[in-house]
C-alpha cells in the first residue's frame, strides 16, 4: 500500500506539471512533443533515456544551436535528426517550448527523496556469502549484463557464459553500475533519479530511492559506507547511506562566488585518496569531497595560518575540495595513480591534466576531435628504444581516431585511425589487445576493431551485419575471453577468444547496452572504466 501511495502521488505530480507546462503553449506543440520527443525526453520534461529538457539543463546551449541539434541530431548522443519529419516552424516551436519554465519550477528536495526510499529486505538478515543461486559460479567472475531493450538486467556466469538470473530494472539505467569493494553488492542508476541497491550473493534487490529527477551517474566509496549520487536535475550531489540507500546529505552544487548553480557531469569514487571526484557542467570546477573522518579539515576564504587553523575551516567529511579551471569538464579520466585526472568539454579543442594536490591544471592535452577520455584505458608501452611507458588511450567521439598519451609527458605518442568515431574501449592486464567499437559512424557502426597494444596498429575486425551496431567490451576476470554487444533488440552478447580472437558463443539479449565484470570493476583493471 505504501508503494502504491508513493506511485499515485508521483503520478499526480506529473500530471499537474504537464498541465502546467502545456496551459501556456499551443496544442499543437504539445502533440509536437508527445509524438516525437517524449519516449525519450519524458512526459514533463524530466528525461529519461534522453536529457531533461528545462531551462534549468539548457544554460549552455543556445536556443538556435538547440534548434540546430533537434533538426539535424546531436554527435555522440541517441539524439537523432528530425529534419525529415519536422517543418522548420515546427521545430522552432519545440525549441522555444522547451527554453519556457514549468511554473510552479519542479522541486525535488529531502521531503521527495525520503518518501520515495524502499527497503524490500534488511540485508543484515540475508547470508553474507554466495548462496545456491549462483550454482557454484565464481562470484568474481560474474558479469551484470543491462539490457534495455526490455529493462532488465542480467546476472551472467563469466566462465561457462550462462544466463543466471534475471530481473526487471528502472526504466533507462544510465552509467556503468557500481560495486561494494568485496563484490557483492551492485548499485544502478537511472537516467530518471532511481538508485537501485542488489545483492549479487543473493539475487535480491535490497532497496531503492529517487534521488534526483534527472541522473547522471552514481560512485559507491572504497570503504562500502556511501554512495554518491551525480544529478542534472536537481542541481546536486546526494550523499546515501550504502547500507539501506537512505538518505545522507544534500550538497547543491554552487559555484565558489555561490551565485550560481551547475548540473554534474560526473563523479567517481578515487579509491586511494579516500574521496570522491565531481565535475560540475555549467561552472569551470572540479570538486574532491573526502569520506575520510580523520581528513584534514577544508580551509574556505581567507586563512591566516594553515598550522593553527587561525581562518575559517570546515570537517572535511563531503564539504568541496574546489579546484578553478578555466574551462569546463564534461567528463575526466583518472590515472591509475589517482593523483591526476585528464578531462575534457565537449566545446573545447583541448583536454587538460588536473593534479588533484596542488587543486590546478598542469598540462594541456592535445587532442583533435571530442575525445571521450571516460571511456579511456592504460597500459604499459615499451617504446622503440626499449623504454617502457605508461600510456592511456582514448576514442574519439566525432573522429574515427584512438589517441594515445604518453602519462609522462602528456604528449601524443600516436593517433591510431579507425572507421569511425567510437565510444567504448576496452583492455585487460593479461591481453596484449584492446578493442575499440565506430558505433557513432552511420556507416561502420557494425564493426569492432582489434588494436594490438605492442605495435599500436589495428590488427583485426569483428563485423556485424550492416546497419546493426557492435560496441562495448568487458573482459573476464583472467583476460581469457572478452563479451562484446550486439547492441539490437533481438541482440546477443558475443564471447570472443582474446588469443584467437574468433566468435566462441553467441547468448541472445535485448538490446545488452553494457556488461561489467565483477572482478575488473572492484580491483580497477587498467584495461575498463573506473
Amino acid at each position: 500500500m505504501m508503494i502504491f501511495r508513493q506511485w499515485l502521488t508521483a503520478s499526480c505530480i506529473a500530471l499537474w506539471l504537464i498541465g502546467a507546462t502545456s496551459s501556456a503553449h499551443s496544442t499543437e506543440t504539445a502533440e509536437l512533443y508527445k509524438t516525437h520527443c517524449v519516449t525519450c525526453h519524458g512526459e514533463n520534461r524530466f528525461g529519461g533515456i534522453g536529457p531533461a529538457l528545462l531551462p534549468e539543463n539548457l544554460e549552455r546551449l543556445r536556443k538556435p544551436e538547440a534548434l540546430k541539434t533537434i533538426l539535424n541530431g546531436r554527435v555522440a548522443t541517441q539524439m537523432p535528426a528530425f529534419s525529415d519529419r519536422l517543418k522548420e516552424d515546427e521545430a522552432k516551436q519545440l525549441a522555444d517550448w522547451i527554453y519556457t519554465r514549468v511554473t510552479p519550477e519542479p522541486v525535488w528536495g529531502e521531503a521527495e527523496i525520503r518518501a520515495s526510499h524502499i527497503v524490500h529486505v534488511d540485508p543484515s538478515t540475508l547470508p553474507n556469502r554466495p548462496s545456491k543461486a549462483l550454482k557454484g559460479a565464481d562470484p568474481l567472475n560474474l558479469f551484470v549484463v543491462v539490457e534495455t531493450g526490455d529493462h532488465h538486467v542480467s546476472i551472467l556466469d563469466g566462465d561457462k557464459f550462462k544466463r543466471l538470473y534475471r530481473f526487471p530494472s528502472r526504466y533507462a539505467l544510465h552509467g556503468g553500475p557500481k560495486f561494494s569493494p568485496e563484490g557483492r553488492f551492485v548499485y544502478f542508476a537511472s537516467r530518471d533519479g532511481w538508485i537501485t541497491k542488489f545483492d549479487i550473493y543473493n539475487l535480491i534487490v535490497v532497496a531503492e530511492i529517487r534521488a534526483g529527477l534527472n541522473t547522471r551517474n552514481a560512485a559507491v566509496s572504497s570503504d562500502g559506507k556511501w554512495v554518491m549520487v551525480a544529478n542534472y536535475l536537481p542541481h546536486s550531489l546526494m550523499v546515501l547511506n550504502a547500507e539501506d540507500l537512505s538518505l545522507y546529505r544534500i550538497i547543491p552544487t554552487l559555484n565558489a562566488a555561490g551565485d550560481k548553480t551547475s548540473r554534474v557531469s560526473a563523479v567517481y569514487d578515487a579509491a586511494p585518496r579516500k574521496s570522491f571526484v565531481a565535475a560540475l557542467k555549467d561552472v569551470p570546477e572540479v570538486w574532491e569531497l573526502s569520506y575520510d573522518a580523520n581528513a584534514e579539515p577544508v580551509a574556505e576564504g581567507l586563512v591566516h595560518d594553515f598550522q593553527y587553523k587561525e581562518g575559517a575551516f570546515k570537517p572535511a567529511m563531503f564539504t568541496p575540495r574546489r579546484t578553478l579551471l578555466a574551462d569546463y569538464l564534461d567528463d575526466f579520466f583518472f590515472t591509475q595513480s589517482y593523483g591526476e585526472i585528464l578531462g575534457t568539454s565537449r566545446d573545447a579543442s583541448k583536454g587538460q591534466v588536473i593534479l588533484l594536490d596542488s587543486r590546478k591544471k598542469i598540462a594541456d592535452l592535445d587532442l583533435p576531435g571530442m575525445p571521450h577520455l571516460g571511456s579511456g584505458i592504460t597500459w604499459q608501452w615499451q617504446d622503440s628504444q626499449g623504454k617502457l611507458r605508461s600510456v592511456m588511450a582514448s576514442p574519439n567521439l566525432n573522429a574515427g581516431l584512438v589517441t594515445v598519451i604518453d602519462l609522462g609527458s602528456y604528449e601524443v605518442i600516436k593517433q591510431i585511425k579507425t572507421l569511425g568515431p567510437g565510444f567504448f574501449m576496452r583492455s585487460h592486464e593479461n591481453s596484449r589487445y584492446a578493442f575499440t567499437d565506430s558505433m557513432m559512424s552511420k556507416e561502420n557502426k557494425n564493426v569492432l576493431q582489434v588494436i594490438d597494444k605492442k605495435t599500436l596498429e589495428v590488427v583485426h575486425e569483428f563485423r556485424a551485419e550492416p546497419g546493426q551496431t557492435l560496441a562495448h567490451v568487458e573482459f573476464t576476470r583472467n583476460g581469457r575471453h572478452a563479451l562484446a554487444s550486439l547492441w539490437e533488440m533481438d541482440g546477443a552478447l558475443l564471447v570472443i577468444d582474446t588469443r584467437t580472437l574468433k566468435v566462441i558463443k553467441r547468448i541472445p539479449a535485448k538490446k545488452p547496452v553494457g556488461k561489467y565484470n565483477v572482478w575488473n570493476k572492484i580491483t580497477r583493471s587498467e584495461g575498463t572504466s573506473h
